[in-house]
Formats: structure tokens, sequence, C-alpha cells
């Protein structure tokens, strides 16, 4: 028998797929928000561990997908120029990748859940913070310190990257390739600190392993369809979205 199907009921193996089809379709077609959406979707009935376990792999591959469009030059000259941050999530998501299972299951939701609000309440006002020069260094180790510890607790640190790339006015056309060596880069070391840690093991990483099909059809319709509507309006929807589910997601937690 296939191993998730020892751990997830089969009806629950389809939500997962369902609801990674849809978290990478929008990540096609704006270029985020698949780990929240897988976060916070999946989060509705299944528990926490194994949901951070199945975001894993997809997020690998999608995002391997995303620097290879970007382009390899790209994506060596975004490194050179960032590599400070880089360095500090890659750091902070193999540690703080460590204490995830000794966090109880009501404490991980709400864990999943106030990034999630938090993060995308940011986006909705618009708000991005402004960096004095004399502050950079110090903004750069801070800020990546902070997607890192919740890239390996939640397993995203997309969002605090937006608002980093925001805040040092980096042009829009270079943003994606940015992104693309950040989010590669990290899910890498994502997958390293849950092999140690045991959120991915012998049972998840099969289960994590089948979410990448569905991750990858919808990611590449969002790459067919995105032009065919209009983001901002798109991306402004999915942020309420994901407000709702995770702000379930910490009733979950509160309550039980």
């Amino acid at each position: 028998m296939f191993a998730p199907i020892e751990f997830l009921p089969l009806s629950l193996l389809i939500f997962a797929c369902a609801v990674t089809l849809v978290g990478g379709f929008v990540k096609g077609a704006v270029g985020f928000a698949m780990p929240l959406i897988m976060i916070s979707g999946m989060g509705i009935l299944i528990e926490p561990q194994i949901i951070v376990a199945g975001v894993i792999i997809p997020i690998v591959a999608t995002n391997m997908m995303q620097v290879a469009r970007a382009g390899l030059g790209s994506a060596w000259d975004s490194l050179k120029e960032h590599w400070r941050y880089v360095l500090v999530v890659c750091i902070m998501i193999l540690v703080s990748a460590q204490f995830l299972r000794s966090i109880p299951a009501n404490g991980m939701f709400i864990v999943l859940g106030v990034p999630v609000v938090g993060l995308c309440v940011v986006q909705l006002i618009g708000w991005h913070p402004k960096i004095p020069a004399k502050n950079l260094r110090v903004f750069e180790w801070g800020a990546g310190a902070l997607s890192g510890t919740l890239g390996g607790l939640a397993g995203t640190w997309g969002p605090p990257t937006v608002l980093y790339l925001l805040a040092l006015d980096t042009p829009r056309d270079r943003q994606m390739a940015v992104q693309g060596v950040i989010y590669g880069l990290g899910s890498v070391m994502l997958f390293l600190g849950h092999l140690r840690s045991g959120v991915l093991n012998a049972q998840t990483w099969q289960l994590s392993a089948l979410l990448v099909v569905p991750a990858i059809v919808g990611m590449w319709l969002g790459f067919k369809l995105g032009d065919r509507f209009d983001q901002e309006r798109f991306r402004r929807v999915t942020l309420w979205v994901l407000v709702i589910a995770g702000v379930n997601l910490i009733r979950r937690g509160l309550v039980g």
C-alpha cells in the first residue's frame, strides 16, 4: 500500500492534492503564496507537522522551476548582491527546523497561523519599510534571521523576502530573479533541516513527493493563464482568503 494512505485517509489525500494544485497555480500566476496556501488550506483538516512535511518537496521543485525560468545568469548576479541575506536565511532555516517537533500541536496551529495573517495584512495595506543606507547591513542580517526562522518553523519565508526587497527598492523586473535564488536555496535548506529534525521521514517524504505533481501542474497552468486576468486584483483576493484561513488556524490553536 502506498505509504501516505497509511496515515491520511484517501479523502484527505485528495484534499491535500487539490489545495496544492491551487497553491501551484497562484505561484505560477503571481509568483508567490504556494506555501501559505498549502499551510492555511491543509490546516483546516490535517495535522500541522504532516502539513509542513508535505510542503517541503513541492517547495524545492517549484522554486527550482522559478530559478530556471529567471535564468542562471540572473540567479548568480542576485546571489552576489544579496549573499548576506541568503546566508542567514539558510542558516536559520536549518536551526529553527530542529525545534518544530518540540512544539505542541495547538501551538503549531498558532505558529503557522500568525505569520500567514500578519504577512498577508502587511501586503494588503501596502506597507514596506524604508531603510537608511547606514542601517542596511544590520537590516540584511535581521531580516534574514526573521525570514529563516519562519521558514524553518512554518515553511514560508516568501512574504518577509518580498518586504526585504521592497525596502531596498529593488526594481520589479529584478525581484523575480532575486526571489527565485532565495526561495531555491532556502527550500534546499528546509529539505535538509527537516531530514535532520525527523519531520521528513520514511512516511511523510512519500506524501511530500506525491504533492509535487499537483504543484507542478498548478504552476504550469499559472504560467499559461496568469496574463489573462487582472493580477493585482487576483493577488489581493488571494491575500484576503489567506487571512481568513490563517485566522482559522489561530482559532484552532487557541480552542483546540
